[in-house]
């Protein structure tokens, strides 16, 4: 299972999809591209804990993180 977390205000979401199952798929790269297009930076997560920023949408990385966009004041 593949899991994308969407960080926000009140802590985080977690969406999982199966990366076999061709319409899950679907539905995840969309959310990938909706995402990022409204600021939130995408980042993968591997075994170790680190991340690294991805711009493009990969169905086989097991984690990914979305943060949104900091707001100064």
């Amino acid at each position: 299972m593949a899991i994308q977390i969407v960080m926000d205000q009140s802590g985080d979401t977690r969406h999982s999809f199966n990366p076999d199952d061709t319409e899950a798929v679907s539905e995840a790269e969309k959310r990938f591209k909706a995402l990022t297009a409204v600021g939130y930076t995408a980042a993968v997560r591997d075994v170790a804990g680190n991340a690294t920023v991805t711009r493009s949408f990969d169905p086989t990385v097991e984690e990914t993180l979305f943060f949104p966009r900091l707001v100064g004041g």
